[in-house]
């Protein structure tokens, strides 16, 4: 018997009843907060497209139970900034109250488009969405940096490293960058048109040793955050001549490193092991096939921050003290995991789904469930839990980051 998904099957009990296909059909037309002698119909103002996308907050399986903070935002719902070269939007802890110590900000340069020189305070991590870029930044040792970047390219520039990113042909390129600091601000950076304009010219004409005649017109500092210039000539010709390159590349090709690969996903891991100048940052990619998932699993070093690149999934998230909640999402949703906390993430769609795990730390890590029991003596195992000899002896002794369905 076919089972149906739990976005067709939204009022049905979360421990497995199942639909016709006209009541399949009617619900999908009509979700409803209800299960088997739970909940009730929704008669009142709803929001019938969100109610959709999110089926395991309407109808919350069984085992959910108390009141774990909300660990779901979506870009979709971030105010956009347009700008004359691109646009812009964030998720802070301002939209993601529980993500006190990592902030997200997806952005758009177009063919050209120039994010301005600038720098802040908190380092600075990026995953390259679509197209490609041009990065530049310059290390306190006078020492020099130009790349180009494209999808599945990674750059890092620590706090206070001044940098730039330009948009190249045909059509500029989309990122996501991540900060560790839940409390950055895109509209709290140092930016070098607004350190010019409240500079007097009299100074600036003693420190570049020139006439003061040459300054005073720099343009508006809001003209310039995201805006078009020419493009640059190849790569070649952005080098600077007679200038030391920086010792450690502030870019990263991660889709070149080999993945981890198991029956229905893969998952790559870049921290500073293999991505040295990322010391604040560590992150995985991880794909998983329809039906699969990412194994029930913890981190027990730091948080979990999250972005989904394409496809559907769910969540589950284990708290401890009987503390458990389900959250869906979709590309350009962000998730949050609290320190340690169990859980798991499941495709729920029909096509491959891919997203990030970021972590502000130098090193990645995780313990896996399957392996914690399968390396623990059995007789303890089976002492606790009763599972039975067949499950016992299915246990895994080696990590297997994404399971089949």
């Amino acid at each position: 018997m076919e089972l149906i998904s739990r976005r067709n099957m939204l009022s049905v009990a979360a421990s497995g009843g199942l639909l016709t296909a006209a009541g399949a059909s009617a619900q999908t037309a009509l979700p409803q907060p209800e299960r088997p002698g739970h909940g009730g119909t929704a008669p009142g103002p709803r929001n019938l497209e969100r109610d959709r996308q999110n089926p395991d907050m309407l109808v919350p399986p069984s085992t959910d139970h108390g009141t774990l903070p909300n660990l779901r935002f979506s870009f979709s719902d971030a105010h956009m900034r347009l700008e004359t070269g691109g646009w812009t939007r964030q998720v802070t802890a301002r939209e993601l109250g529980v993500s006190k110590d990592i902030a997200g900000v997806n952005m758009r340069l177009n063919a050209g488009g120039v994010r301005e020189l600038h720098w802040h305070k908190a380092a600075e991590w990026a995953y390259m969405l679509y197209g490609t870029a041009r990065i530049t930044a310059v290390d306190t040792q006078g020492r020099n940096f130009v790349d180009d970047v494209g999808v599945g390219d990674l750059w890092y520039f620590p706090a206070g490293i001044p940098h730039s990113i330009q948009g190249l042909d045909p059509d500029g390129c989309e990122f996501l960058l991540v900060f560790d600091d839940g409390d950055f601000d895109e509209d709290d950076t140092f930016l070098i048109t607004d350190w010019f304009k409240h500079t007097p010219s009299e100074v600036l004409a003693k420190n570049f040793g020139v006439s003061v005649s040459f300054f005073g017109h720099t343009p508006d500092p809001s003209e310039r955050y995201i805006f078009p210039a020419p493009l640059p000539g190849p790569l070649p010709s952005d080098k600077i001549a007679g200038v030391t390159a920086v010792p450690q590349s502030f870019s990263h090709r991660m889709m070149a490193q080999q993945p981890v690969k198991t029956k229905s996903g893969t998952v790559r891991i870049t921290d500073s092991s293999v991505f040295p100048v990322s010391t604040t940052i560590a992150a995985a990619l991880v794909e998983v096939d329809p039906g699969g998932m990412r194994e029930l699993h913890w981190h027990p070093n730091t948080n979990e921050w999250q972005y989904y690149i394409e496809g559907q999934a769910r969540m589950g998230v284990f708290g401890a003290s009987g503390q458990a909640r389900t959250f869906d999402f979709q590309a350009g949703d962000v998730g949050y995991l609290p320190f340690a906390m169990g859980h798991y993430i499941e495709n729920t769609g029909t096509s491959p789904m891919r997203f990030l795990e970021v972590f502000k730390s130098s090193t990645y890590a995780d313990m896996s469930l399957h392996q914690w029991m399968a390396l623990t003596p059995p007789e303890l195992v089976e002492a606790h839990l009763n599972l039975g000899v067949e499950v016992m002896e299915a246990l895994r002794k080696d990590k297997t980051p994404v399971v089949p369905a």
